[in-house]
């Protein structure tokens, strides 16, 4: 198997129109890309036909909505049986810069061992509540991990070696939803992968661009503090080990937005 073999995995549910721009910016990169349509009801992925039958592209369609962690994860097993090794996680709804695709991946073959996780840069359209709201999230996730290096636990651009993430995501029963990322970086965080964190900037298209969101801010945020109240569980049940291993081998490598 080779050392690095990348593709582009997009998790959508109920995007709408922004999908399509979405992918289009995607397989204009040219690198192989693959979507996951989570369920979804609104006929945004009628548009993916326009890309149907590329060598480099592929659709998988889950019948029932069941979470951005349950889509990545059958994306991810899909990728690792046609010989992908790593696999550049991109949000459906255009808040992820397709331009740094090539830049994540120049920086996985550099460091295949590691997981690339996205640092957002956002600009003044950011909405407060999501900018200082993560913040929690990400004081909790270095607790958890004893400051393994996580800028940002909650964006979700981010480049994964697929064995060790499908490995973690089968440990659990979780993850499968809101929850997936900030858990999983936790995870993979306690198995000793290393986090190089790459500055990224963030849009959020508005309403007239096409912009769709699905976070809830209640429903998200009661599924998050019961995820840092397992994760804590977790963490003090590894504590010994976390504070004898060292630190990230890679947390000095962040490289600079473009």
């Amino acid at each position: 198997m080779p050392e690095f073999c990348p593709t582009i995995l997009i998790p959508t549910f109920n995007t709408g129109p922004i999908l399509v721009e979405t992918v289009r910016a995607a397989v204009a990169s040219g690198f192989p890309v693959r979507v996951v349509v989570d369920g979804s009801t609104d006929g945004s992925d009628a548009c993916l036909i326009e890309f149907e039958g590329r060598p480099d592209f592929k659709v998988h369609r889950l019948e029932t909505n069941q979470g951005k962690g349950a889509a990545i994860l059958h994306g991810l097993r899909a990728a690792l049986s046609d010989g992908f090794t790593h696999a550049l996680a991109m949000d459906a709804d255009g808040q992820h810069p397709a331009d740094r695709i090539a830049d994540y991946f120049q920086l996985g073959q550099q460091h295949p061992e590691a997981t690339i996780f996205g640092s957002p840069v956002f600009d003044s359209c950011a909405p407060a509540v999501r900018v200082g709201g993560r913040k929690i999230s990400n004081f909790w996730a270095n607790l958890e991990t004893l400051g393994w290096g996580i800028d940002d636990s909650l964006f979700g651009m981010r480049l994964y070696p697929i064995s060790p993430l499908i490995e973690v995501l089968d440990s659990t029963c979780f993850a499968r939803r809101f929850d997936f990322d900030p858990e999983v970086a936790v995870r993979l965080s306690w198995k000793g992968v290393p986090i190089i964190n790459m500055p990224t900037a963030v849009r959020y298209p508005s309403a007239e661009e096409g912009g769709i969101s699905q976070f809830r801010y209640l429903r998200d945020n009661i599924l998050l503090t019961w995820m840092h109240m397992r994760l804590l569980t977790g963490f003090f049940l590894r504590a010994p080990w976390l504070a004898f291993r060292g630190d990230n081998p890679l947390l000095h490598l962040s490289p600079s937005a473009r």
